[in-house]
């Protein structure tokens, strides 16, 4: 892929920001996540790219969808896969809480796992600590495994989890490791990306998410040079067809980098929608608004931070959707 497609997927994410947050805090996740689709759409369109979408948005909250199978961009090549959450943390944004973002994921054609609309066991780490956590390893032996490869005391390490009754034990088991955990209502990619900048305060997150999320969060962390490994969480036979359908025969597999995203050719992008670790939120101004986003490519290992102020008087119509 051409590096001049990494302002084309800045776009896309800022696009899709600046339309859901027009939504935060008025209790309204589907609105939002409406605006944040329609806006992705329009802009994904305008990109000469082949792409489909093998990853789309979560039908477990039943919200609008830039559907698994879709096609965006003009058709034109490359051929890609394409992974997007356009509005990832609905509840944070419809209730003006940190950690909303607009996230897209590319890569060539066939390297993204095509992962179910369910929950995966998620853990992810930075560089520092590749090869030095696994699913199958205790919460004691990844978090001090993590502790040694980063050089600090466990008491100095800290935790993402999202705050769910199924997390009661993993919780009281980091805790027990005298590590620290930060607690977070909605949206585990931003902080598993944040494990990959030393200065996030996050040193790794862990637990049950989606499993959409867990291949977005994967990309940015091959761009990055970290790691996540997860496995796939059915809830019943349904869950079960549903992988096997989309060509995940074994759902108990520990799933590594390489099944999630198989190549270091890979775009990642996200923007802030409300403030989170890694990102500012949208900030609205008498002529328009200002954005915060973060672009990843694999292949060269660059990661860029744009601010970018918008004139709203000056953007076409097909970036202004749901603004």
């Amino acid at each position: 892929m051409e590096r001049e497609l990494t302002m084309e997927f800045a776009r896309v994410t800022e696009a899709a920001a600046l339309a859901s947050a027009r939504w935060v805090g008025l209790g309204d996740k589907i609105a939002a996540d409406n605006a944040a689709v329609e806006a992705m759409r329009a802009v994904f369109n305008t990109i000469h790219m082949d792409g489909t979408v093998v990853i789309g948005e979560g039908e477990m909250d039943e919200a609008p969808m830039l559907y698994i199978g879709e096609s965006v961009g003009n058709g034109e090549s490359p051929e890609l896969d394409v992974a997007v959450d356009p509005l990832e943390g609905t509840t944070a944004c419809a209730k003006g809480l940190p950690g909303a973002i607009a996230v897209v994921a590319i890569a060539q054609r066939g390297c993204l796992l095509h992962a179910p609309d369910m929950y995966m066991d998620k853990i992810a780490a930075g560089p520092a600590a590749v090869g030095k956590i696994s699913l199958d390893a205790t919460v004691l032996e990844n978090v001090t495994n993590v502790a040694k490869a980063l050089g600090k005391n466990i008491k100095d390490i800290t935790v993402v989890i999202l705050d769910r009754p199924r997390h009661q034990k993993l919780i009281q088991d980091v805790r027990a490791c005298g590590a620290r955990v930060r607690l977070i209502s909605d949206g585990d990619v931003s902080p598993a990306v944040a494990c990959a900048f030393e200065d996030s305060g996050v040193d790794m997150m862990m637990g049950v998410g989606g499993a959409p999320e867990g291949v977005l969060a994967a990309a940015a962390l091959r761009c990055m040079g970290g790691e996540m490994q997860g496995r796939l969480w059915p809830e019943n036979e349904e869950d079960v067809a549903r992988a096997k359908a989309l060509g995940v025969e074994d759902v108990q597999k520990l799933l590594t980098m390489d099944d999630l995203v198989s190549t270091d050719d890979v775009f990642f992008a996200a923007t802030g929608i409300t403030e989170g670790p890694l990102l500012r939120a949208v900030t609205y101004t008498s002529k328009g608004a200002l954005t915060h986003t973060v672009v990843m490519r694999g292949k060269t290992g660059t990661v860029r931070f744009i601010e970018a102020r918008h004139r709203f008087d000056k953007k076409p119509d097909y970036a202004m959707k749901g603004c």
